[in-house]
């Protein structure tokens, strides 16, 4: 049980650290130095900051091995309650950032080597650099947005395989629950609904702050409940 325990709060801790590294690369360095729609402003502000551009990358890798671990993490510890069920939920996870949302940093990347390559790129005008540059954050977005499909189906089954478990308060589990609405909304709302961004943005801000990051305090500061536990022998 206190090995459990132990893996639980591991679990939280990663997945904090996951929430700090996915929080400063996209709701900072993007955020900030992004600008849709104007290729000018984009190309000047990744130039002028490449640096922290590329800090931004390092920080999302960081969090995209760190996924992949508490992919295995969730699946040991809640393979006892449903082992079908939690197969497939960490599968999700792992395709969700680990895979689509790793090879996606291949668009942040070119965003910024096209504007630092422009020696090998003679037959361009600045200005198609620049527009190519934005292209490639285009294209990062809408990766991310993809890789959101899935997390937050992961979401969903992972939010029932917690209040089915019982390993922590059911509260938590409705709200990873509410969460995997709000990454499904914005993705499929993007897509389909093109102008509802910004306040589908806000959606998935909330509702992952009310599922993902009181989830990840709750593992890091209490573990799991001990009169749940099971065990499976392997």
């Amino acid at each position: 049980m206190k090995s459990i325990t132990k893996e639980a709060r591991l679990t939280g801790l990663m997945y904090l650290a996951v929430i700090v590294c996915a929080g400063f690369s996209q709701g900072y360095v993007r955020a900030n130095l992004f600008i849709p729609g104007d290729a000018v402003a984009t190309a000047t502000n990744i130039m002028e900051n490449s640096g922290l551009f590329r800090l931004g990358l390092v920080s999302d890798l960081i969090a995209f091995i760190l996924d992949a671990v508490i992919s295995v993490m969730f699946y040991q510890m809640l393979k006892p309650y449903g082992k079908t069920l939690a197969l497939i939920s960490s599968s999700l996870r792992l395709l969700a950032h680990p895979a689509i949302g790793a090879i996606n940093l291949l668009n942040h990347y070119m965003a910024i080597d096209v504007l630092t390559g422009m020696e090998m790129m003679t037959g361009f005008e600045v200005v198609e650099i620049q527009t190519l540059s934005l292209w490639f954050m285009n294209a990062h977005r809408y990766g991310y947005l993809l890789a959101g499909g899935f997390f937050g189906v992961h979401c969903l089954l992972l939010g029932i395989q917690l209040s089915k478990s019982r390993l922590v308060p059911v509260f938590f589990g409705v709200a990873m629950m509410i969460a995997g609405v709000g990454y499904l909304m914005e993705t499929f709302g993007d897509f389909l609904f093109p102008g509802n961004e910004e306040w589908l943005a806000w959606v998935v801000g909330l509702s992952a702050a009310l599922g993902e990051v009181e989830l990840t305090l709750y593992l890091l500061i209490k573990g799991v409940k001990k009169s749940n536990l099971k065990t499976e022998n392997q």
